[in-house]
């Protein structure tokens, strides 16, 4: 766990010393042409970023890619299955989860791209096993018709008026997006005692709980069924608001910002074509396609297009944590969340 002003430094720091990772070695190149194919299980929205990642892979090395969009734990059970049964069919695969079960399992292959070697530390995995390609900072979202700018919430107290009462609504998914993730926030930031207290009187709010995922919850915030969703994607907010949402983010200290990561399977059809996609992904090039489409790039020489969305560690702070830390926290997080929203 990290607080995001040693990430922001470090990716200062490092984005000042240039452009010195190679691109992918000629070899990977050429075995991956051979296989011609590659077939990642993906957690992106495909015509958001997938889609726009895929057809530039393609036109860049001539390897046709198939996506398949699942959410986390689904992606997650489908690989165990294949792997155990010795069929798999994944070549790569992102997520926000920790591939703990996956790596034991023998499913995840011990790889990761040159490029790792301009990252902060926190950006990948010390094991070998993933890559960070996206960060996401998870904050309050609001409509910009039921709350006029100005009077949204600023400060986690603001969340107690009472005029905002069975006007929130989070996933109750318990997951760093959900409601037991903002619980776990909240006991981080202030302590367990403190921390209960401020979750004791949230909890008289009557925040809706949906079982569903973030990215939906801010969809029914859009459409007017609520005025605020906590633990909102701050930049699916910029996204969506391009498009003409009446949709904005408030900056409330601290956010929660959680890694998405990528990795390449152990034993797949298409291994090089595989790794080929990870170094792709993840590269100057593929950040800069995140960061056209208003994701949160982590390459250190890819500022995104709102300068606000990447909490600064100052103006905007924020507690990053890595799949594992999230996974070793949830269990606590999950009995907290049980006690007091369910």
């Amino acid at each position: 766990m990290t607080d995001i002003r040693t990430l922001a430094l470090a990716l200062s720091a490092v984005c000042l010393l240039g452009h010195g990772a190679r691109a992918a070695d000629q070899a990977l190149i050429d075995a991956a042409k051979k296989e011609g194919q590659v077939v990642w299980y993906t957690t992106l929205i495909i015509n958001q970023l997938g889609g726009p990642l895929a057809e530039a892979f393609e036109k860049k090395y001539g390897i046709k890619v198939f996506a398949t969009r699942n959410d986390p734990s689904e992606i997650a059970l489908r690989l165990l299955n294949e792997s155990r049964a010795g069929k798999v069919q994944a070549d790569v695969f992102d997520g926000s989860f920790a591939p703990t079960a996956l790596v034991q399992a023998g499913a995840v292959e011990r790889w990761q791209p040159d490029v790792v070697k301009q990252f902060p530390k926190d950006l990948y995995d010390q094991n070998g096993y993933w890559t960070a390609h996206r960060l996401m900072v998870l904050t309050v979202g609001y409509n910009t018709n039921l709350v006029p700018p100005g009077t949204e919430p600023k400060s986690w107290n603001d969340l107690l008026d009472p005029k905002w009462k069975g006007r929130m609504a989070w996933s109750s998914n318990i997951s760093s997006s959900g409601g037991a993730g903002f619980g776990g926030l909240a006991m981080i930031e202030l302590g367990d005692e403190k921390g209960l207290g401020f979750l004791r009187a949230l909890a008289k709010q009557d925040i809706v709980g949906l079982k569903t995922s973030a990215r939906a919850v801010l969809d029914q915030v859009i459409a007017g069924e609520y005025a605020i969703g906590l633990q909102i994607f701050n930049d699916n907010v910029v996204i969506s608001r391009r498009v003409g949402a009446p949709i904005a983010w408030s900056p409330i200290n601290p956010a929660l910002a959680a890694l998405s990561v990528i990795s390449a399977t152990s034993h797949s059809p298409h291994p090089n074509a595989g790794k080929l996609l990870v170094d792709f992904v993840v590269s100057e090039e593929g950040q800069i396609i995140a960061r056209d489409r208003d994701y949160i790039p982590v390459h250190p020489a890819v500022a995104p297009r709102d300068p606000d969305v990447r909490p600064d560690g100052q103006r905007f702070r924020a507690v990053v944590m890595s799949p594992e830390a999230v996974d070793a926290a949830l269990p606590k997080w999950r009995t907290t969340f049980d006690e007091l929203f369910r």
